[in-house]
């Protein structure tokens, strides 16, 4: 792949942990993935098979035995803890598989709280009702998460994710707790955000049934990528 088509690569990772009898764990052994600009990637595996582990590394929540991670070239292991985390606030958005909206908040208001913690500036209501026209629920604006379906919550995830910008969003499971249909119109979200916005998606999924949907595939097992 042309290296400017990518935006975030990861060289030969390995993640050891040690374990109380003085041996070692081996998480992710010799791990290398390219994530392409504007696509959407998958990182497919059974629980336990180490694709969450790599993302943490990817995102520069932790750090690699070996290896090292490239985003746009830089070395993410060579930033200070200060510079990582501005990096995750700022570059970077997140959807996880619980959803994690804060409950005494609407959806608009969640989106804009992330907005806030992002520092970013502009007009933010005006923001905020584009995420959430993006996502399809710009009539469940001044909903609380405990009034919308499973469905609509992580779509908010989605639209707060996506509302400061960001270079690249994580999603760790996302589909995880939703049934097939729900699932299926959250993963073709994701394909109209690369479409429309240009914006690069790495999701992890143990459901093969989104594996013809990525743009990349990547099969993990055992901590290791699986030809």
């Amino acid at each position: 792949m042309d290296k400017l088509e990518m935006l975030l690569a990861g060289q030969h990772i390995t993640k050891a942990y040690p374990l109380p009898d003085g041996g070692t764990l081996l998480a992710l052994r010799d791990v290398s993935v390219e994530i392409p600009r504007g696509k959407l990637t998958i990182l497919k595996g059974r629980s336990g098979s180490g694709k969450t582990t790599l993302m943490n590394i990817l995102c520069g929540l932790d750090q690699p035995t070996e290896g090292k991670v490239l985003l746009e070239g830089k070395e993410v292991s060579l930033l200070t803890d200060r510079e990582r985390t501005n990096l995750r606030r700022r570059e970077i958005g997140f959807v996880f598989q619980s959803v994690a909206l804060i409950p005494i908040m609407t959806a608009a208001e969640n989106v804009e709280y992330a907005l806030r913690l992002a520092g970013w500036q502009g007009d933010r209501k005006a923001r905020v009702k584009e995420c959430l026209e993006m996502v399809g629920l710009s009539k469940r604006m001044s909903h609380l998460p405990n009034e919308m379906s499973g469905g609509e919550q992580q779509r908010v995830a989605i639209a707060r994710a996506i509302a400061h910008g960001p270079k690249l969003v994580f999603a760790d499971e996302p589909t995880g707790e939703l049934d097939t249909n729900t699932a299926l119109q959250v993963v073709k979200i994701f394909k109209e955000l690369n479409e429309t916005m240009g914006v690069t998606i790495l999701m992890t999924t143990h459901d093969k049934g989104f594996m013809e949907i990525g743009d990349r595939v990547y099969s993990l097992e055992n901590g290791e990528v699986q030809p």
